[in-house]
Parts: C-alpha cells; structure tokens; sequence
C-alpha cells in the first residue's frame, strides 16, 4: 500500500483529500505545516508528498526544496488556490511532478497522484536494481583465490578510482567484461551509465553509427537523430569488447576521440564534448597486432594506460571448484525444480578439475547448468557433464605438458582413473560393457573402481 503524505494548514482540505485518497486505497498521512512534515518523513516511509503552496513557517516551495535535497526520489505535488504561470514554473524547475489549482476536480488530482507514485515506483525499482548490481560488482564477489587472479583484483582496486583508460586482454571466456564492470561500479562513475559494444558483431558502416551516432537523413534508413555509444556513456564508462576487430578508418577516428574527448555524429560537422572512461578488450596479443601492422601503435598506447591481462582458467585450476560452486548455487537459487541436487560427487569434481576448459569461465558456467538440467539423482555425477568436458579431461597428454612433479606412479595412477571412467561413460555405467572396452575383467574392473573410489552414476533409464 503507498503512503502519501498531504500538508495543508487548512484542515478542510486535509479532511477532504484524506477521504478521497483512502476511498482509493491510499494510506495517509498528514501536516498541517511544513516543520510538521519534515519530521513525518524523517519517521516514516512516504511514497508522494502533495503540499499546498502557501503555508506558515515554511511554505510549499521551501517544502520542496527540503525533500529535494533530502529525499530526492519522492515525487511531489504542490497545490494552491493563488496560482500564477510563474509559481508553476518556479516549482517545477525546483522538481516537482506537477502544479494543480484548487479548487480542482477529484478525478484530475487521482490521475496525477496514480502518474505520480507510477514515477516513484520505478525510481525506487532502478535505485534497488543499481545497488544491487552494485553489489554484484564488488571487489569481493569476484570468485578467485589464486595468485594470478589475486594480482588482477589488486590492479583493479588500484586503477577503479582514476579516469584512466584500461586495456584488458585475456582469452575468450576469462571474464573480460566482469573486470570491466567491477571497474565501473567500483568507480566514481558508477552512478552513470556502463555502455558495452562488441567492435567484432558489426560491420564498419554499423559500427561507426553505433559509435558516434548519426544526424537523421545521412544515409538510406537513418528516419531519426541518434545518439551514439560515446554520448550515452558520457559522465560513464564505454567498454569496448574486441577492440582488435576495428577497421584502420574506425582506429584513427577513436584515437581523436580520446585526444580531444569531443564527438561528430555520422552525417554532422557540430563537435559534441563527451565525458567517458574508456575500457578496452581483446583476445588477442595487441602488442603482437601492432608489430604485424594491423593495429595502430598510437591508439594502442592510448588505450594500454592501465594494462590487466587475466590469466586463463587452465593456469589457475584452484580457481576451478570455486567457480562451479558459485554457479551451481546461482543457478539453484534461480531454479526452484533443482534444489533436490546437493552438489557434485566427487569423482565429478576430480573431472571438473582435470578438463582444460578451453573455452574458460564461460564454459565452466555454461557446463555446470546443463549438468544440473540432466541431473536426476541428488549429486552431479560425470555422466551429467557435456561430453566435450570428458574428452578434454581424458586425453593422452603431451610430453612436454606431463606435470612431472607429480610423479610417474601418480601420473599413471591418473590416467588408469581416467581411462576407466571414460569407458564407464562410454558403457552407460554397465560395468560389463567397460571391462570389454577396456579388455579386462570385470572382476578386475570391479576392484579398480572401489580401490580408486570412482563413483560413476548411470543415466537414468528414458521411459
């Protein structure tokens, strides 16, 4: 229910619109003068303020500039039996949703009063979706406890509270945009806008319009004046995915923009001042770009004030667990028809930590909610996960990638594990059909498994 607060020194009014407005639902609250008020809403939660504008101690435009600058999402209406053209535009100026002249229709005051708290109630949805996000972004809530990704948080904490342009560079899936975003809302910017464009998802005469905007009429579709990415992230922070994607014509015009932080619209020769920070992302090696001649070295300078690389998951496999346990309990708290699932078994999370995971973070993300589609029992089994993540954690490595600190008996002990659960998956967990994929007993297979304490769930029989 929303509570409207109504000051008026004449105490018929106040009756009259307390009758009217509790009719309709309202809960209300009332003052008879504007000291009155302040302490209302100093006690209380008040969706709408509607105030007469001539009152003693403190009148109506006094009022409002109080709530202004104290609670500045409560819509106000200011009311008053001496209205003049230039009182309105006074108050309006100041902030208030709307003027109206008593005596005034019951009907005209409720459809102001139902525009008005419509307008509250989506300032307080975008102050709770902002603080939330805001919340999201936090240095703490990036999962990752290894040394390399230690060192990343440690740099973006350092750089967060400066203007300087920051360059990310890691392989696709590391999580480029995340760092960006924890960038901005940890910034002083955060208030203002974080605009996001991937350079590689459009062609160059797109992409220029996306980026600049265009002035209506400059070319064949162009039925409006728009703005571009520059101007709607003014005051804010632009992200930039991709930024190798971009065209030599679309690399110099950027690195005007940074150097003169000043703006044309595609088809306009007016200069428009921009206000942003600039992030930039790439899965390539831009130094590499910029020595082969396919990327400028000015622009790249430009670009690489403030230089993060993020590692890929494979290098920091203690990051892995971690990862999947904050997406298993997102995507649970998201899906009530899963909270039967427990968690994942633990030949699963020997699987999880052995894939290398290629296509990163992303991947990971991607993997542990489709296990948690297919799982039917309480526990996330290897049999639930993409067959691609088996085939990557199974094959035979390398030798010059063998890890041998852990030994030849572990390492053997290892790919024995894997071999067998391997063709467990390919068996559908019959144990039989293992042992002769494996030329073996079953007895033999039999022993193996609870030596090494393999848990292997088959799937569930389709009806």
């Amino acid at each position: 229910m929303d509570t409207i607060l109504i000051v008026d020194d004449e105490i018929s009014y106040l009756k009259l619109l307390r009758a009217v407005l509790e009719e309709e639902g309202y809960a209300i609250v009332t003052a008879e003068h504007g000291p009155e008020a302040m302490e209302i809403l100093k006690n209380s939660d008040i969706d709408l303020i509607i105030t007469d504008m001539r009152m003693p101690e403190m009148n109506g435009l006094q009022l409002l500039d109080a709530v202004r600058n104290g609670w500045p999402d409560i819509p106000v209406i200011i009311m008053t039996a001496h209205g003049s053209i230039e009182k309105a535009v006074e108050a309006m100026q100041k902030g208030a949703f709307t003027y109206i002249q008593k005596p005034f229709e019951n009907n005209s005051l409720l459809a102001f009063v139902t525009k008005a708290l419509t307008l509250s109630h989506v300032l307080q949805e975008n102050k709770r979706l902002r603080s939330t996000i805001q919340t999201q972004f936090r240095f703490g809530n990036i999962i990752g406890k290894s040394k390399g990704m230690h060192d990343v948080m440690t740099l973006v904490n350092k750089v967060a509270p400066s203007s300087a342009s920051v360059l990310v560079e890691g392989e696709s899936g590391t999580g480029k945009e995340l760092i960006a975003r924890s960038i901005h809302f940890n910034s002083p910017r955060r208030n203002a806008a974080f605009v996001a464009l991937n350079c590689a998802a459009l062609a160059e005469s797109l992409l220029e319009s996306e980026l600049f905007g265009h002035e209506k009429g400059s070319f064949t579709g162009a039925a409006n004046t728009k703005k571009g990415r520059f101007e709607l992230s003014d005051k804010g922070t632009l992200f930039l995915d991709e930024i190798g994607e971009l065209s030599p014509n679309l690399q110099v015009k950027l690195l005007r923009v940074i150097q003169e932080k000043s703006i044309e619209r595609v088809g306009s020769t007016q200069s428009l001042k921009v206000d942003f920070r600039l992030i930039a992302a790439t899965n390539k090696n831009l130094k590499e770009e910029v020595m082969a001649g396919r990327f400028r070295e000015d622009l790249y300078y430009r670009l690489k004030v403030v230089y993060i690389h993020l590692p890929p998951l494979r290098k920091r496999p203690e990051d892995i667990l971690p990862l999947a346990q904050h997406f298993f309990h997102t995507f649970l708290d998201r899906s009530p028809e899963m909270k039967h699932i427990r968690g994942f078994d633990a030949e699963c999370e020997r699987m999880l930590l052995r894939s290398k995971w290629p296509g990163n973070v992303r991947q990971l993300e991607n993997s542990i909610e489709s296990a948690m589609i297919l799982c039917a029992g309480d526990l996330i089994s290897t049999s639930d996960l993409p067959s691609e993540i088996f085939d990557e954690a199974v094959q035979l490595p390398k030798a010059e990638t063998l890890d041998l600190s852990r030994g030849l008996y572990e390492s053997l002990e290892m790919f024995e594990r894997n071999m067998i659960v391997h063709a467990l998956k390919a068996a559908n967990g019959v144990q039989s059909q293992a042992a002769k994929i494996l030329k073996i007993g079953k007895s033999g297979l039999n022993q193996k498994i609870k030596k090494m304490g393999i848990e292997f769930a088959p799937p569930p029989k389709k009806k």
